[in-house]
């Protein structure tokens, strides 16, 4: 599937303009950062599993009724999605304190939590 021009890049996808209006290809990549970004590496294969479990997610929330952006999955890392208004919401689950959590709740880098932490940005 042809890629049009560049959209938005992000921490963690490339967001290209898609083969047909109102719709785009999202590339998950397996850049990782912690720090506020000041952190950076690369985990092989985990844009395969992020576009795996995204897909998982999304067709879950189609079952249920609830619509989405995602079209179909193309390939290992990327998707057919359509253009729509984004909701500012980010989802982050954690299991072990690092980055922003420890300066916010004062807990040392890298502590085991002892349930997942699932945290609402907006």
């Amino acid at each position: 599937m042809k890629k049009g021009k560049k959209l938005y890049e992000g921490k963690a996808k490339i967001v290209y303009a898609g083969p047909d209006k109102g719709t785009a290809i999202q590339h998950f990549k397996d850049h990782a950062t912690a720090f506020n970004n000041l952190k950076k590496s690369t985990i092989e294969g985990k844009g395969v599993l992020n576009n795996r479990i995204s897909e998982h997610i999304l067709k879950n929330l189609e079952q249920i009724g609830i619509k989405t952006h995602l079209i179909k999955r193309i390939n290992m890392r990327e998707q057919l999605i359509r253009l729509v208004e984004i909701i500012p919401i980010e989802f982050i689950i954690r299991n072990i304190a690092t980055g922003s959590l420890t300066k916010r709740l004062g807990i040392k880098d890298g502590t085991v939590l002892e349930k997942p932490l699932l945290e609402f940005c907006y």
